[in-house]
C-alpha cells in the first residue's frame, strides 16, 4: 500500500462505514483523523487505535470543515486522503418531499463531499499526490422509489467526481466513488424501522425487500467498503479516477 505514515481525514468516522474504515487505515499504517457531528462515537473509535484522533464537526458547515482540517494538521500534519463519508438517508414519496428534505439530503450528502474535499485539495496539490474518495451509494447510479432526495444528491456526487477528476487529471490527485448497495450499519437499522413504522411491514419482511435488490441475497459489510478504499489509495491504483466503483453483488 501507499499510505503508510500518510494523513486520512474521514468525516463520520465514529459508525459503520466510517468506523471500519478507521480501522483498516490505521491498521495499514496510516495517521487517521475521524470527524462526525457526536463526541462520543469518534472517542470509542479513537480509544482502540493510537493512531487515530478525532474532532467533532458538522460537514454541512464550510467554516466548520476548514476549522476542523485545520485542526487535524495539527495533530497529524498534511492530509494525504481523505473520505468524504459522512451521510444521511430519508424516505419520502416525491409527491410529499417538502423542499427543506430535499435541501437536508443535498445538504449533508453533497454539500458535505464539496466542503471536505475542498478543505483537503490545498495539501494534496502541494505534495502532489493525494485520494479524493466520497462514499456514494448505488442510489447515485440508478433510481430508488421513495428515495429522490437521496438519489438526486448521490448522483450529483458521481457528476461532482467525474468532473474533478478531470479537473486534477496531470496532478497526481485522483477522485472515485464508492457505490455500496445496501450496508449493514446502524443508517440501515433505521432504514428498516422507518419502514416498518410508515408501511406496517413486519421486520423480517422489510430486511427481504431491501436483500431483494441485491443478486447475492446479503448486506454489504463495511470492512468491503473499507477495503475498496484502501485498493483507491494503492500504487495498483493510481490509473483509476473519476470511477464510480460499484459494491452491491451485482445489482449494477
Amino acid at each position: 500500500m501507499s499510505i503508510d505514515a500518510k494523513h486520512v481525514v474521514i468525516t463520520g468516522g465514529g459508525t459503520g462505514v466510517g468506523r471500519a474504515m478507521a480501522e483498516a487505515f490505521a491498521a495499514a499504517g496510516a495517521k487517521v483523523t475521524i470527524t462526525g457531528r457526536r463526541e462520543a462515537p469518534l472517542r470509542k473509535v479513537a480509544a482502540q487505535h493510537r493512531f487515530i484522533g478525532w474532532i467533532t464537526c458538522d460537514v454541512t458547515d464550510p467554516d466548520a470543515v476548514a476549522g476542523a482540517f485545520r485542526q487535524a494538521r495539527g495533530l497529524n500534519g498534511p492530509v494525504s486522503v481523505v473520505v468524504a463519508n459522512a451521510g444521511a438517508a430519508e424516505s419520502v414519496p416525491f409527491s410529499r418531499m417538502a423542499y427543506d428534505q430535499l435541501q437536508n439530503m443535498l445538504a449533508v450528502n453533497l454539500g458535505g463531499v464539496v466542503n471536505t474535499w475542498q478543505a483537503a485539495l490545498p495539501d494534496m496539490k502541494a505534495q502532489g499526490w493525494g485520494r479524493l474518495i466520497a462514499v456514494a451509494s448505488t442510489a447515485g447510479l440508478k433510481g430508488y422509489a421513495y428515495a429522490s432526495g437521496y438519489a438526486a444528491a448521490k448522483h450529483a456526487v458521481v457528476g461532482l467526481t467525474r468532473s474533478l477528476a478531470l479537473e486534477l487529471c496531470d496532478s497526481g490527485i485522483t477522485a472515485n466513488a464508492l457505490c455500496p448497495g445496501f450496508i449493514e450499519t446502524p443508517m440501515l437499522e433505521r432504514s428498516i424501522a422507518n419502514i416498518t413504522e410508515k408501511t406496517g411491514m413486519e421486520d423480517a419482511a422489510a430486511r427481504a425487500s431491501l436483500l431483494s435488490g441485491n443478486p447475492q441475497r446479503r448486506f454489504i459489510q463495511p470492512d468491503e467498503v473499507a477495503g475498496a478504499a484502501l485498493w483507491l489509495c494503492s500504487e495498483a491504483a493510481r490509473g483509476v479516477n473519476g470511477h464510480a466503483l460499484a459494491i452491491s453483488g451485482g445489482e449494477i
